[in-house]
């Protein structure tokens, strides 16, 4: 249950080593094109993430990744309709949880990217209504054909943050509503709290063994 989905494979393209304040003054596209460059680069030359070592990589994700992605919102959207239902802990215990599933997610991907390159198309959406939608195709060696990959973003006051991407049309969110709607129907929202902490902690395990 709750296997990474496909779109995990391009999910490391979401990462910045940028500053809040020059993300504020940017728009999102030519933030997402500064932010993959950097990512590739840092897959590319980076040693230890070159021989796998997944323990590094989950560290990387989770100091320079993630402060980029807004999780709560990403969290309550894979939830769906169940979140108003949750209580404040539940909440925070979901959102806790699914932000490490997304480190294990974004760990999986992020050494894929070395020969890879990301081309990017007109945005969909007016940026000054503070959402929009960044297109992009992933290039790959080889005449293989480009995969599309596609970012929702949204502007708050720390600047732009991604809560939502899709790889051939899949979006990420609704790939795990489905799959929360049905544990929640069968155990409830305590229930897809305990199914997403056994999750992570196999993964964990599987990572702390591939860093050894």
């Amino acid at each position: 249950m709750f296997s990474l989905p496909a779109v995990a494979t391009c999910c490391i393209f979401a990462a910045s080593l940028l500053p809040a304040s020059l993300q504020a003054q940017q728009d999102p596209q030519e933030l997402m094109r500064q932010i993959s460059r950097q990512v590739i680069e840092t897959a590319r030359t980076d040693p230890a993430i070159a021989q796998g070592d997944r323990q590094r990589i989950a560290q990387l994700v989770s100091r320079v990744i993630l402060p980029h992605v807004d999780t709560r919102r990403m969290t309550a959207l894979a939830v769906g309709r169940h979140w108003q239902q949750a209580t404040p802990q539940q909440q925070d215990r979901l959102s806790r949880e699914f932000r490490d599933l997304l480190v294990h997610v974004y760990s999986g991907a992020i050494a894929q990217v070395r020969d890879k390159e990301l081309v990017f198309l007109p945005m969909r959406g007016d940026p000054a209504t503070g959402e929009t939608e960044v297109r992009s195709q992933v290039v790959q060696r080889g005449g293989a054909e480009p995969i599309e990959l596609n970012y929702r973003l949204a502007r708050g006051q720390d600047g732009w943050k991604i809560y939502d991407l899709s790889v051939v049309g899949v979006w990420l969110v609704q790939s795990y509503r489905d799959s929360f709607s049905r544990e929640i129907a069968r155990s409830g929202i305590d229930g897809l709290i305990a199914a997403l902490a056994q999750k992570n902690e196999r993964l964990a395990g599987a990572a702390g063994t591939s860093g050894n």
